[in-house]
């Protein structure tokens, strides 16, 4: 659905992306990840055509970008750094406006084609206010609408949900899982580690404007060969597990042991009170940070 090969991006002697290789599925919920200033959101705007690459070649749904834009752009909903939207027209006039200038398609159905959209994002009952008098939740919801507007086949997303509140993530979430149920290929830049853990099956990691990791998540999140164990007598399990136990506090143990019903057998029958015992996987956060350098925008004290 998305393949580059050694996509570049240089502006002047800074290279913003260098050397990328991404491979999206038809079918993937893909997690375009890193640090702030990696190189994400270039990336994007190039899959789109809205930035020429320096080097490099892009596919989009089987065909090269920018040169096939015309074919490949009206299959493909997109949300690039904030919704853009005319201030003085209500979000339902802007959706309106914007179906019009799209591929031609039925003026008589434009009307519920609008509607729609609004409803699936949870503006359906939104009135006739400008957008310049919208929340910045608001404004990101007419955004993801104006990319459902005519059913797209991929969906490119830069942060999709920003500025909105826990409800409103979990909302957008449920969304994008339904639509990905339903076939359409979602394809999300975030920075919001938690929320691509619950929806994404793959993850790519930028980092410098390199690509340093692509794999399955259920891959990156398998159990890494040790135990935790929650048990009120950590003394008595650190005596009986001597030499097996790699950390520890007042109240945890990590211990490398193969078997965790052995492991669990022999603490009980030792007299070891074990309130929870389970394979240590490590979380999304522990990946992207292992994988990328330790670079953010930070800026230190000279």
């Amino acid at each position: 659905m998305i393949r580059t090969l050694g996509l570049t991006k240089r502006y002047g002697a800074v290279h913003a992306v260098e050397d990328l290789a991404l491979d999206v599925a038809e079918g993937d919920v893909y997690g375009f990840l890193g640090p702030n200033g990696s190189g994400k959101t270039t990336t994007v705007r190039m899959l789109l055509g809205l930035v020429l690459a320096t080097s490099g070649s892009i596919e989009v749904m089987g065909r090269p970008m920018p040169a096939k834009a015309r074919e490949v752009l009206p299959t493909v909903g997109a949300l690039v750094e904030g919704p853009a939207a005319y201030a003085g027209l209500s979000g339902r006039a802007n959706l309106a406006l914007l179906d019009a200038m799209g591929p031609a398609g039925e003026r008589a159905s434009r009307a519920r084609r609008v509607d729609d959209a609004l409803d699936e994002v949870g503006l359906g009952g939104v009135d006739g206010r400008p957008v310049r008098a919208y929340s910045l939740g608001m404004r990101q919801r007419l955004g993801l609408a104006a990319a459902l507007l005519r059913a797209p086949r991929l969906l490119v997303l830069d942060e999709p949900t920003n500025g909105l509140d826990p409800q409103g993530i979990r909302e957008i979430r449920d969304l994008l899982l339904r639509l990905n149920e339903a076939g359409t290929t979602i394809f999300l830049s975030s920075h919001l580690l938690a929320e691509v853990e619950q929806m994404c099956g793959r993850v790519g990691v930028l980092d410098r404007g390199r690509l340093v990791l692509q794999e399955h998540l259920d891959v990156l999140r398998r159990p890494t060969g040790r135990l935790q164990v929650r048990t009120p007598d950590v003394a008595r399990a650190r005596s009986l597990l001597d030499g097996q136990v790699e950390l520890y506090d007042d109240r945890h143990l990590m211990v490398r042991y193969a078997d965790a019903a052995a492991l669990n057998s022999l603490l009980v029958h030792a007299g070891v009170r074990v309130e929870m015992l389970a394979p240590e996987r490590r979380t999304l956060e522990d990946v992207v940070l292992e994988a990328t350098e330790a670079g953010s925008d930070r800026v230190a004290r000279s």
